[in-house]
C-alpha cells in the first residue's frame, strides 16, 4: 500500500498525466515519485542533492541520483520528459531565473511551487513585531534559512511574464497544502495564498 501524500505533493500529482515521464528536482526521499509511479504508472528520475534521502528514495524502488539541481539540469536534453517539477526549493536557489529556464527546457512542461511570502500572516507579523516573519510555511529564522530568494506569487507571475513562460495554471493552497479559492484571482491569491503551484511551459517561437 503507498502511502498517501501530502496535500501540497497531491495537488502536483493531479496535474501529472498518466505513463508520463517525470523528472523531480530535489525529489528528497522520493515520495511524490513513487506514488506517482504505483498511481499513475509513470516512468520517474529524481535528482537529490542528499545522499541519505538519495538512499531512502532507492528503496523504495525510485531511480535517483544524487547531484545538484541547480548545476545538473544543464547536462538534460530538451524535452527529455513531459514534466520537470520543483516543488518548494526555488526559492533557496542561487540562480532561480537560470533554473527556472532550464526545467522549461528539460521538461515540456513544469510544475513548480513556490512559498509565498506576501501572504497576509507574513505582512501582519513583519508590521506588528518589525522581525522577519517565522509561520508555519516559513519556518527558520533569518540567520539560518536556506531560502535567499524570497518572492510572492505576484511576483513568481511576473518572472514568468519577463523571461516568455506561459502560465498554463495556476493553484494557490494554504499552509496544509488545501486549495484556496483564490487561485488566479491575483492580488487576492497573493494576499491570501501561503503556497503556488504553477503548471508551465516555455513559449514556442
Amino acid at each position: 500500500m503507498i502511502a498517501p501524500l501530502r496535500p501540497d505533493l497531491m495537488t502536483i500529482a493531479e496535474l501529472v498525466a498518466p505513463e508520463s515521464r517525470v523528472l523531480d528536482v530535489g525529489c528528497g526521499e522520493g515520495e511524490l515519485l513513487a506514488w506517482l509511479k504505483a498511481e499513475k504508472n509513470v516512468d520517474g528520475r529524481g535528482i537529490e542533492l542528499t545522499q541519505q534521502q538519495v538512499h531512502r528514495a532507492i528503496a523504495r524502488g525510485i531511480s535517483v541520483i544524487q547531484g545538484d539541481g541547480e548545476q545538473d539540469l544543464a547536462d538534460y536534453p530538451s524535452a527529455a520528459y513531459d514534466y520537470a517539477i520543483l516543488s518548494m526549493t526555488l526559492q533557496a536557489m542561487k540562480e532561480p531565473r537560470r533554473v527556472l529556464a532550464e526545467l522549461t527546457r528539460v521538461g515540456k512542461q513544469a510544475i513548480v511551487s513556490v512559498p509565498n511570502f506576501g501572504h497576509w500572516k507574513n505582512r501582519l507579523y513583519f508590521a506588528m513585531a518589525g522581525r522577519m516573519p517565522v509561520t508555519s510555511t516559513l519556518s527558520y529564522e533569518w540567520y539560518d534559512t536556506p531560502n535567499i530568494h524570497f518572492c510572492t506569487i505576484s511576483d513568481f507571475v511576473i518572472l514568468c511574464e519577463r523571461m516568455g513562460i506561459v502560465i498554463e495554471r495556476r493553484i494557490v493552497v494554504d499552509a496544509t497544502g488545501e486549495r484556496s479559492g483564490f487561485s488566479g484571482r491575483g492580488h487576492w491569491a497573493n494576499l491570501f495564498g501561503q503556497q503556488g503551484v504553477f503548471l508551465l511551459r516555455a513559449r514556442q517561437g
